[in-house]
């Protein structure tokens, strides 16, 4: 007789698709207020960005930060509330905070931050390089300029088929140039 064999394999399991952090998209800063006095600035600072849910499964995000740093020193803070952002979906978020005042550049950088150029200058370079000023605006603009660095950090989890946690963070980061003159953005860089 023939023996008959037959090799039982176990079913396939259906492979969990991999976690993604979310990702956070700066879309615009604007300063609604500025004020310059007495080697100190103050203004409110307004922040526009899209969070998107890359997971097939909902982004519950805790309670998140926005910070402003100047100089390294930070000159402004914000909570952002707890909330959830729907799987494969993009939550617009916009962030306005008022900033105290705060003295403007240190006595070793203060040459350097409030120098300016007597004549217009007009560059075709990239922005950035018109007498070490910041944004140039395409040439049409140039005096003294400030940077300001803001940080968002959202942490959460994505939950699984209701069992798996997985934790995930989206972090963002921006280099802000502002006209020391009026307070306009020049541009940003994330």
């Amino acid at each position: 007789m023939a023996e008959i064999t037959q090799e039982i394999k176990p079913p396939k399991m259906q492979k969990t698709r991999q976690r993604k952090d979310p990702k956070i998209s700066v879309n615009a800063v604007q300063l609604p207020s500025f004020s310059i006095g007495n080697n100190s600035v103050s203004f409110t600072f307004s922040q526009y960005v899209t969070v998107k849910n890359p997971n097939r499964a909902a982004f519950s995000h805790y309670d998140s930060t926005i910070q402003l740093l100047y100089s390294g020193s930070q000159v402004g803070f914000m909570f952002i509330p707890a909330g959830k952002i729907e799987a494969g979906r993009t939550q617009y978020m916009a962030v306005t905070f008022a900033v105290q005042s705060f003295p403007f550049a240190a006595p070793n950088e203060a040459s350097a931050a409030t120098m300016t150029i007597p004549t217009p200058t007009t560059t075709t370079g990239p922005i950035g390089l018109v007498g070490g000023f910041g944004g140039s605006n395409n040439g049409y603009r140039v005096g003294p300029t400030m940077e300001i660095e803001s940080r968002m950090e959202m942490a959460g989890r994505v939950r699984v088929l209701h069992f798996f946690t997985h934790h995930v963070d989206a972090k963002s980061g921006c280099r802000v140039t502002i006209s020391v003159s009026d307070g306009s953005v020049l541009g940003f860089h994330c």
